[in-house]
């Protein structure tokens, strides 16, 4: 069916299937998804107007714990909000039955309102006291009840069926999905199966006609071939169709070429038995195969000028120089290989001349070097061992004069903390002296009050006088009076004497914290020199820890120093063994060269002596090494000026303190 149809379009034809199959299910999708939305839409329309319902309950309630106007105003607001959504659900409900159940909903919401305005003007006036509670108050009221509660299971029973419609369409939507992606899967993969059986045969016709052809060019079907099949209308027909005329044309050159490759095979077997001088003769029908043939010719002109005509002598040339015989050159022969071969005979031969001379130097030089690093190995060793010890002794030095820093560091802060210490004595001495001051004050308030119960007492004896006159005066009539002015003077008696006791015990007070006012004065100041000799004191402890500190860097300096110094030594003791471990390879060495030399055959290899040794090192440069002298680093200790004076004052308070 698709025999006729270009590749291109059976490719675009399945996106397109794909593109149709998801339209499909989206359209699908979309419609119930818009049908289920709508549901849930009414569902939440349901809920608010449960909520409603529940809010107009409750503002019933409140009007009934609070009967006034403006209650009744919210009650009759609420329902008729109530009314309003019931009519928008309405009109958006599809099943009857619902849209029944709105109806009697509204019906209900209607009477619940009517029943509500009945009772509500009785119910204020019974609030007010204008109007006893009366049997058809309280009936209106449980009707009310009544109605309410029918208002709310009808709105119950209508979010349960908006709930069940909602997740019916959900199922049928799944259902629906599910059956539609299964026949899409099922159309699509029945589509590209067929489409891809198609593109496969094409490609394996294809394929087989291109085996074929390999097989002929590999020589695998004794020279038959098979054309591909043309007969489609499709790209791969045109492609056979190419390949067939490419495949015709390439039988006619393989032919002709294999003619020309016997020829190539008797040259390359005279080339292989060393003989440069043979041409090809016979021409090639192909031009890539002719420049080939021009190419080889001119290849093989071109080894036998700068090789040889005949590659044997090089041969035994090259196996006369693999046995050590340098002494043999090849005769009556000017190519460049051959001319090269001798060249490197001769430069080969004066290398070995060399060599050997070399090694008769080399081998007395060993030997001089093997004592001489003797004697240097010995005197690192003993270096290293002398600077061991004493880089352990300046460590020793370095690790007292580090105890006595970290002690003086301890001093300090102890100073620091004897300090702190005093300074928060000083304060509280000073806080004493401002306690002094406020029961100073105190007590001199105490005295004025003492002062006014002393008058008051004196006034109230005058007053019992007084009044002890005038019962006198009154004769039986005031004796009562009498004995009461008597039992006032009494007590005017016992306040001045108890006011004046009160008073030599305030004196008192006042004498003794003007003692302890005194006293507290005299710490400050003692506090005060105290901490000055301390501060001091820290002074030069800080002065001796940073001398120490200097002393302990410089010592750390020092050991650094001789630590390496000796690390260096050590490393001379290594490389003075290492040396000698050098000199012995050397003379080994020495006397490997000097066997080599031997054991090859060379021109002049008897007459070979060894070098003048002074002559050999006229070159050699010497090595100047600098000493360098450590720099001494100074260390100054700086001295404190100041001088720890003792203060001796008021022992007396001291003591008592």
């Amino acid at each position: 069916m698709l025999k006729n149809v270009s590749t291109r379009k059976k490719l675009f034809l399945l996106p397109i299937v794909f593109i149709v199959v998801i339209i499909a299910c989206a359209s699908i999708f979309l419609y119930f998804e818009s049908n289920a939305s709508g549901r849930q839409n009414i569902v939440k329309h349901t809920d608010v107007l449960i909520q409603q319902m529940l809010k107009g309950r409750i503002s019933v309630y409140q009007f009934l714990q609070n009967p006034n106007e403006q209650a009744a105003l919210k009650v009759r607001s609420d329902f008729s909000d109530l009314q309003a959504n019931l009519r928008d659900l309405k009109g958006k409900l599809v099943e009857q039955r619902n849209v029944d159940l709105v109806g009697e909903l509204l019906d209900l919401s209607g009477k619940y309102l009517y029943l509500f305005d009945r009772m509500y003007p009785i119910k204020i006036a019974q609030f007010n006291g204008t109007l006893e509670d009366t049997e058809q108050l309280t009936n209106s009221i449980k009707e009310l009840a009544s109605v309410g509660l029918s208002l709310e299971e009808k709105l119950n029973i209508i979010s349960k069926n908006a709930a069940e419609l909602r997740d019916k369409t959900i199922k049928e939507m799944d259902y629906v999905l599910l059956v539609t992606l299964i026949l899409a899967i099922i159309f699509f993969v029945t589509f590209s199966l067929f489409l891809a059986n198609s593109l496969i045969k094409s490609l394996a016709n294809f394929e087989n006609g291109l085996l074929s052809f390999f097989d002929f060019i590999n020589n695998d079907n004794n020279g038959k071939i098979e054309f591909l099949d043309d007969s489609s209308k499709d790209e791969f027909g045109t492609m056979a169709k190419i390949v067939n005329e490419n495949i015709e044309r390439t039988k006619i050159t393989l032919e002709s070429d294999k003619k020309f490759l016997g020829e190539i095979d008797a040259i390359a077997e005279d080339i292989k038995n060393g003989f440069l001088n043979k041409r090809l003769n016979n021409k090639a029908e192909s031009r890539n195969l002719e420049s080939l043939r021009e190419h080889l010719n001119d290849m093989f002109h071109s080894l036998q000028i700068k090789i040889c005509t005949n590659i044997n002598h090089v041969t035994e040339a090259l196996e006369r120089y693999a046995k050590l015989d340098f002494t043999h050159r090849i005769p009556n022969c000017r190519s460049g290989v051959t001319t090269g071969l001798n060249n490197l005979a001769d430069i080969i031969n004066e290398m070995l001349v060399e060599n050997k001379s070399n090694g008769l130097t080399l081998g007395g030089s060993s030997e001089i070097l093997l004592k001489n690093v003797d004697v240097l190995n010995k005197n690192s060793n003993e270096a290293a061992a002398a600077l061991e010890e004493t880089a352990a002794a300046v460590e020793e030095i370095s690790s007292n004069i580090s105890n006595n820093t970290d002690n003086i560091i301890q001093m300090s802060r102890l100073a620091s903390s004897v300090t702190s210490s005093v300074t928060n004595g000083q304060i509280l001495a000073s806080q004493t002296t401002s306690a002094m001051n406020e029961i100073d004050k105190e007590v001199n308030a105490i005295n004025e009050a003492i002062t006014v119960i002393d008058q008051i007492a004196f006034q109230t004896n005058i007053l019992s006088l007084n009044a002890a006159v005038e019962a006198a005066t009154a004769g039986e009539a005031g004796k009562g009076f009498a004995v009461v002015a008597q039992e006032v003077r009494n007590l005017a008696s016992r306040s001045a004497e108890a006011a004046r006791e009160i008073k030599n015990l305030v004196e008192s007070a006042t004498q003794k914290a003007d003692q302890g006012k005194k006293i507290s004065e005299d710490m400050i100041s003692g506090y005060k020199a105290l901490n000055e000799n301390i501060i001091q004191t820290i002074e030069l402890i800080k002065g001796v820890e940073s001398s120490s500190k200097e002393q302990l860097a410089g010592i750390e300096q020092i050991n650094h120093a001789i630590n390496s110094l000796d690390q260096q030594t050590q490393e001379n003791a290594q490389i003075a063994s290492q040396t000698y471990g050098v000199a012995v390879q050397t003379d080994t060495i020495a006397k490997l060269v000097l066997s080599n030399a031997n054991a090859k055959e060379f021109i002049g290899k008897d007459e070979v002596k060894a070098k003048n040794l002074e002559e050999a090192t006229k070159n050699i440069g010497v090595v100047n090494i600098k000493k360098s002298t450590p720099k001494k680093q100074e260390t100054q200790i700086k001295k404190s000026q100041n001088e720890i004076k003792p203060t001796i004052k008021d022992d007396d308070e001291w003591t008592s303190f």
